[in-house]
């Protein structure tokens, strides 16, 4: 049998389109932070992970250019060989002394960093416990590790409490979960967990992708709980609030120093370009000298949250500036979606299996850039398709 086979038989994608609701891989002709160009026409993105709005930030950018300048485009080969640059280890040292840890490790790309540092901590002997709503790269990296996978409901501790009883004193455990779950906005119950991994004797990494910038003052959710020597390691990106590309696991330095020489998706890739260093590292100096811009996130999220419900849509049981308004039948949300997208509005589609069955949603997520008039004009916007379509009364 062909392996291309089930290439060629697959076309969902072409029946969207011939609907007219192909809702994916829209091209931006440019961005400027709370709105977008697309085919000529300006739109209001409440579709974007850039939530303190620092991609048009002009530190931010200034030290992108200028890192360009003295450094070039690329690095050309792996951290492990020619490509580690001075700036690689002055941010992992600011990065260790901002997350509260003795050591930090820069990776190229967020999915990366969990792929590296998860599989490289894995062995036969050990098992991985993860939330079933965590994100696809820490799933993918358990796959990759040598260890068992085990999952357990969205949010439910008290079956991970049950799960972690089971398993033998034999097996090394660690517990993996999302800070802030990227799809429902919600944050996890850490003092829970820690006091659960505590009893069981698991270790507990946190992938703070979505919780950087947002909770903690935007040192991400072991600080929002107070629980940063609890924690054992916290992943982050730079491709969110840090408004650049890359990522960075932090934890004992020990630990740090057996996933800089063992994981493979460090060593056998590129390193990150000096643009992409150093305007994270400009993005890092904006969030401990400029808090305000944590403080209009928060401002704006309770605004759209208290709209939204006001209104009548469903937001979950969301907690951040991650909203997502809950539809229920894929077709109904891709119309939605494209009738939002027609009136002016970016919002992402978000289908089974990402979500369950029935349960489709638009994701929207704010920016401390958002203007009261843009989030009073998105508002509006819903509030009219959600009428037509019977969402809201």
């Amino acid at each position: 049998m062909d392996i291309f086979q089930k290439c060629f038989g697959w076309d969902l994608d072409k029946q969207a389109m011939e609907k007219g609701y192909y809702p994916y891989f829209q091209p931006l002709d440019n961005s400027e932070g709370t709105e977008v160009t697309v085919n000529g026409r300006r739109v209001l993105m409440i579709g974007s992970n850039n939530y303190l709005g620092l991609t048009t930030h002009p530190k931010v950018r200034e030290a992108a250019m200028k890192g360009l300048v003295e450094y070039g485009p690329s690095c050309t080969g792996s951290r492990f060989l020619n490509g580690t640059l001075k700036i690689h280890l002055e941010l992992e040292q600011r990065l260790a002394a901002f997350m509260g840890k003795d050591d930090a490790l820069v990776f190229s790309t967020g999915m990366q960093t969990n792929l590296g540092a998860i599989s490289s901590l894995l062995d036969r002997d050990s098992i991985v416990v993860v939330d079933k709503d965590d994100h696809a790269s820490i799933v993918d990296a358990c796959r990759l590790g040598l260890g068992e996978m085990k999952r357990f409901v969205h949010n439910d501790l008290d079956q991970l409490d049950r799960i972690l009883a089971k398993i033998p004193q034999s097996k090394s455990v660690m517990v993996i979960v999302d800070g802030v779950f990227s799809m429902g906005g919600d944050i996890v119950d850490l003092p829970k967990l820690v006091s659960i991994c505590k009893k069981h004797g698991s270790r507990l990494y946190v992938d703070d992708a979505h919780s950087l910038g947002i909770l903690g003052g935007g040192r991400g959710t072991a600080k929002h709980f107070n629980l940063v020597d609890d924690v054992d390691l916290t992943m982050g990106t730079f491709s969110k609030s840090f408004a650049s590309l890359g990522g960075f696991v932090t934890g004992q330095k020990d630990v740090i120093n057996w996933i800089r020489h063992t994981a493979r998706s460090f060593i056998f890739s590129a390193s990150l370009p000096a643009p992409n260093l150093m305007a994270a590292m400009a993005a890092l100096d904006i969030m401990e000298t400029e808090p305000e811009h944590v403080e209009r996130l928060w401002e704006n999220t309770h605004f759209m949250m208290k709209g939204f419900k006001e209104l009548g849509f469903n937001i979950g049981g969301t907690q951040t500036p991650i909203i997502p308004v809950i539809i229920g039948e894929d077709e109904t949300c891709f119309l939605f979606w494209k009738e939002l997208f027609e009136k002016g509005l970016y919002t992402n589609p978000v289908i089974a299996p990402a979500v369950p069955q029935g349960m489709a949603l638009l994701r929207t997520s704010y920016m401390a850039t958002h203007t009261r008039e843009q989030l009073e004009r998105a508002l509006s916007i819903f509030a009219e398709v959600g009428r037509k379509h019977g969402i809201i009364h």
